[in-house]
C-alpha cells in the first residue's frame, strides 16, 4: 500500500500539536528567540533612526559651512588671526556670509560674589552681528546683537550657558569682568557649532571697551555656494593670512556629523553581535525543547508509525514543530524590537526608522535557527522503531 501524503495544512496541524499541549515550555523556548530578535531589530532600528536624524540635520544645515582658526607658528606657539581677517574673507567672491568670534579673557557669573575661578565651563566670546545668520541659528528668548547693543554691556547666552547659569529669561543681569551685563537673548541649539552653546556672546566693540579684548578673532565661520566649497577652502589660508598661510587651519563642521553617522554604523555591528549571541542561545533552547519533546512523545511516534506514518512524515512533523516554535519567537521579537525602536526614537525626537530588510532578515534568521535546531530531534524521532516506542513505559 502506498502511504498517504501530508498536505501543507496537515503538516501545520500535526506540527502545532506539541505547541498547544505544552504552552509553558513553548513560551519559555520562544522567549529566548524573541529576546535575540528584539535586540537585533532594536539595535538596527535605533542606529538607523539616529543616522537618519544626522542626515536630516546635514540636509537642513548644509555642508557649505567652513571654519577658520589659528594654528601654530613655526616655533610651536599659538598663532593669531589678523584683526582684518573677517573683512578679507568677506571679499572672496563665492562667500555668501561670514562671521567671527573671539575668545575673551573673562568669566561670566550670576553675581560678583561668586569667585572668578568658578567659570562653570562657560566661555566669554566676542561675536560679530552676522554670526546668527551664518550658523543658521535661532534666538529662543529675547533678541540677537544689533548695531546698538553690540556696543553696550549686553550679552546673548548660548543654550547650554544659560542652563548652567540657571537663566531662563531675558532682562536679568550677569557679572562679567568688573561690571554687570544685561542678558538680552538666549539662543537655541547650534548643531554645527556646539562651542557657541557653551558661550556668553557680546559684541566686538563692547568686548574691546569693557573686557579688554584685543580684537583678534579666534574663529571665523563662512558659508559659500555648494559648488565652490572646496575652491574657497583651498584659498582661505592665503586670504586670511597672506604672510603665513601655514598658520591658518580650515575645517568643515559637517564632516563631524558625517563621521558620527559612520561611527554609529560601526557601533551597530558590535551590538548586532550581542544580539546574535542571544539568538544562538535561543536556538539552543529550542533544540533542547524538541529533544525532550521527542522523548516524552515516544508512544505517539510509535502509534503513528504503526498506523502507517513513514519516517519522512515523522521528520517533517517535528521539523515543522521546531519551525513554528522559532517563527513564533521571531514574530514576537520583531514586534517588540519595532516598538522599542519607535519608543526610543520618539523620546529623542528622532524619525523612527526600522529597515524592512532588518525585519525580513530577522524572520529568515529565526527560520534558519528553527531548521538547525529541529534537524537532530526530527531524525531521532524518525529512527525510532514502532514496537520499541510503543513498549516504552
Amino acid at each position: 500500500m502506498k502511504p498517504a501524503r501530508l498536505s501543507a495544512r496537515d503538516v501545520l496541524r500535526v506540527g502545532a500539536v506539541g505547541l498547544r499541549t505544552r504552552p509553558t515550555r513553548v513560551f519559555l523556548s520562544a522567549l529566548g528567540i524573541a529576546i535575540g530578535i528584539a535586540t537585533m531589530i532594536a539595535v538596527i532600528g535605533i542606529s538607523s533612526s539616529s543616522r537618519e536624524q544626522l542626515l536630516r540635520q546635514l540636509d537642513r544645515l548644509g555642508t557649505n559651512l567652513l571654519t577658520v582658526g589659528p594654528g601654530q607658528t613655526m616655533f610651536g606657539e599659538e598663532a593669531k588671526l589678523p584683526v582684518k581677517a573677517l573683512e578679507m574673507v568677506e571679499r572672496i567672491g563665492p562667500v555668501q556670509t561670514a562671521a567671527a568670534t573671539g575668545v575673551v579673557d573673562a568669566s561670566v557669573r550670576r553675581t560678583d560674589r561668586i569667585p572668578e575661578a568658578v567659570t562653570g565651563g562657560i566661555t566669554v566670546q566676542a561675536a560679530s552681528a552676522e554670526l546668527l545668520k551664518t550658523l543658521e541659528g535661532e534666538v529662543r528668548h529675547g533678541t540677537w546683537l544689533n548695531a546698538a547693543t553690540e556696543r553696550q554691556p549686553a550679552v546673548v547666552l548660548g543654550s547650554e550657558a544659560a542652563k548652567r547659569l540657571g537663566i531662563t529669561r531675558t532682562g536679568v543681569r550677569v557679572w562679567m569682568g568688573d561690571r554687570w551685563f544685561s542678558v538680552i537673548g538666549i539662543l537655541g541649539p547650534m548643531t554645527l557649532a556646539p562651542e557657541i552653546e557653551r558661550s556668553a556672546l557680546v559684541g566686538f566693540p563692547a568686548a574691546e571697551r569693557f573686557l579688554d579684548f584685543d580684537g583678534h578673532a579666534t574663529t571665523i565661520y563662512e558659508r559659500s555656494t555648494d559648488a565652490s566649497v572646496e575652491a574657497v577652502r583651498a584659498i582661505l589660508p592665503q586670504t586670511v593670512n597672506p604672510e603665513n598661510p601655514e598658520e591658518v587651519e580650515v575645517s568643515r563642521p559637517s564632516d563631524g556629523l558625517a563621521a558620527k553617522a559612520a561611527a554609529a554604523g560601526a557601533f551597530t555591528n558590535l551590538l548586532l553581535g550581542l544580539g546574535a549571541v542571544a539568538l544562538l542561545v535561543g536556538g539552543v533552547g529550542v533544540a533542547n525543547t524538541m529533544v525532550i519533546s521527542v522523548l516524552e512523545r515516544r508512544k505517539e511516534i510509535g502509534l503513528r508509525r504503526s498506523l502507517g506514518a513513514t519516517r519522512g512524515q515523522i521528520r517533517v512533523q517535528f521539523l515543522a514543530e521546531s519551525l513554528l516554535l522559532s517563527a513564533l519567537g521571531g514574530v514576537v521579537g520583531a514586534l517588540l524590537g519595532t516598538l522599542a525602536t519607535g519608543g526610543y526614537a520618539l523620546s529623542r525626537d528622532w524619525p523612527p526608522i526600522v529597515p524592512p530588510w532588518a525585519i525580513g532578515g530577522a524572520i529568515g534568521a529565526t527560520l534558519l535557527i528553527g531548521t538547525i535546531a529541529g534537524i537532530y530531534p526530527a531524525m531521532r524521532a524518525a529512527r525510532m522503531s514502532p514496537t520499541m516506542a510503543l513498549a516504552t513505559t
